[in-house]
């Protein structure tokens, strides 16, 4: 029966299952695809081409993740369709570095098939369901009119293939935005969008670590290929630890809490829409673009520093610590002293980059997101402090 796909919704905490695990390794493959692209083509065009790519992505996953957030992964029919869209999701990320050459087709079909494919799949598991039911058809519906978008894209060739494209990656972002309305189905109400706090913020979290992940790799890899000067290993133990301070920064109290105030929410799907959907798609591009950065000051330690340099290694960390803002934002309604600071004192280094070389840059952007870390962690221990000696 559908209704058996459905998870149980007993009080307890859902957990990810090893099947969403699985999933996830094809993204790691994509996102390693993806920053070696915009390594490889590094202009305005290829920044705006990179970003699409990575805005079509984190939808694929998204999506998937809001689905198991609803289905459950451990039920057979569940995990054969989480197989198939592996299958779609391969395709996709194989295809890439070509998307806008000759591959093109093959990943607007991959995608398409992906989002679509799930949607209905989605449309049988939750006939049952009232409300589920009319939510997904909604979204099935945009899935459809994303689906026509991607693959006339896919059709055509050069600048009409980005323009249709980029209409195609805002059709994604602007579907949760207005709750997927749609002509004679009305608009989904986000109240209504069961959400299990703990679930969907281990899956972003676990992302997270994916595209962290992926910029360790790329750092030792290219580590490995290099003769180990004294610059070269001072730029590697740069990016490993700006790595680490990113993971602190994220992974702080915040994110736990996070969860708890959705499981607390009178509106638990706008909460997840805000804090879980929208917002960490700018960290996920943060990381994406610092690894491309930490890259290049490996390979060229000294020397003047280039543009693109400088906008991979300021832009990266900026991007993430605004999307941690905006998480955080979006999750509490609060403005981070620590991570404003930190974009404030990213922006102020754009100042003195003619008199750094990319080495010193790369330490001097670790470095601001040290002091994030080390902020934000002695704000929290002093809050607690201070709360313990109230309660004393």
């Amino acid at each position: 029966m559908a209704g058996d796909l459905l998870r149980a919704r007993d009080g307890r905490e859902a957990r990810v299952g090893f099947v969403e695990l699985f999933f996830d390794l094809i993204f790691v493959f994509a996102i390693t695809q993806i920053s070696h692209t915009l390594l490889a083509h590094l202009t305005w065009v290829g920044v705006l081409q990179a970003a699409m790519l990575l805005g079509a992505v984190w939808w694929a996953w998204i999506d998937t993740s809001w689905i198991t957030n609803w289905l459950d992964p451990e039920r057979v029919l569940v995990r054969i369709m989480i197989f198939a869209l592996m299958g779609a999701g391969l395709v996709m990320s194989t295809s890439l570095p070509d998307a806008f050459g000759d591959k093109g087709l093959v990943f607007a079909c991959a995608f398409a098939t992906l989002q679509l494919g799930r949607g209905l799949f989605t449309l049988w598991a939750v006939r049952r369901d009232e409300v589920l039911l009319k939510n997904v058809q909604r979204i099935a519906v945009w899935a459809a009119l994303s689906a026509v978008l991607w693959i006339g894209g896919g059709l055509v060739e050069g600048q009409t293939r980005l323009l249709v494209w980029l209409v195609a990656v805002i059709a994604e972002f602007t579907g949760p935005a207005v709750t997927f309305w749609t002509p004679g189905l009305g608009r989904s109400s986000s109240s209504d969008w069961e959400v299990e706090g703990v679930h969907l913020a281990e899956r972003v979290g676990l992302f997270i670590i994916i595209c962290l992940g992926e910029s360790i790799l790329v750092t030792g890899a290219t580590f490995a290929g290099l003769a180990w000067t004294p610059p070269v290993v001072g730029a590697f133990a740069t990016a490993f630890i700006g790595s680490l301070a990113m993971w602190w920064i994220w992974f702080s109290r915040a994110h736990d809490a996070a969860s708890e105030a959705i499981a607390g929410s009178d509106d638990a799907g706008s909460l997840a829409r805000s804090a879980f959907t929208y917002a960490p798609i700018l960290v996920v591009a943060g990381i994406v673009v610092t690894a491309v950065g930490d890259e290049m000051s490996l390979s060229h330690t000294g020397g003047v520093v280039k543009f693109p340099v400088a906008a991979a290694l300021i832009g990266g960390p900026m991007l993430f610590l605004i999307g941690a803002q905006v998480f955080k934002l979006a999750a509490f309604g609060k403005w981070s002293p620590s991570r404003l600071g930190g974009i404030l004192a990213l922006g102020a280094l754009g100042f003195v980059v003619p008199s750094l070389t990319p080495l010193g840059l790369a330490a001097a952007e670790t470095a601001v997101l040290v002091g994030v870390g080390v902020w934000e962690t002695a704000a929290w221990r002093n809050l607690r402090a201070g709360k313990a000696t109230a309660h004393g």
